[in-house]
């Protein structure tokens, strides 16, 4: 049996590899040779060309939230667009909620 496949991202590249999970230490893009990030398992990326998508996505990494499957499921709600990321930190600065976690709400009260 193989080992188990999980994603990581290339941001300037918009690219998305499925690699082995393991303790190899720095993974490096093949196109760019910059350093990848690890997104989780449960991440689905967008197409190349969609930048609002991928825009959005780098909020989100640069945030600290991740694709990791839970032991229901998925990861669980994350933002797709960048309203919806607008209207998340606007939430976080007024209410003092970190934006991690803010991001991640379903519905805004």
């Amino acid at each position: 049996m193989g080992h188990a496949k999980t994603s990581y991202v290339c941001l300037p590249c918009r690219a998305s590899y499925k690699q082995p999970y393991g303790d190899v230490g720095e993974r490096k893009c093949p196109r760019c040779a910059g350093v990848l990030i690890h997104v989780g398992s449960a991440f689905a990326p967008p197409r190349r060309r969609d930048t609002a998508a991928w825009r959005t996505l780098s909020v989100l990494l640069n945030a600290g939230v991740h694709f990791h499957k839970s032991c229901c499921g998925g990861p669980g709600y994350r933002p797709r667009t960048l309203h919806e990321v607008r209207e998340r930190m606007a939430y976080a600065r007024r209410t003092g909620e970190p934006f991690a976690r803010a991001l991640v709400r379903r519905e805004l009260p």
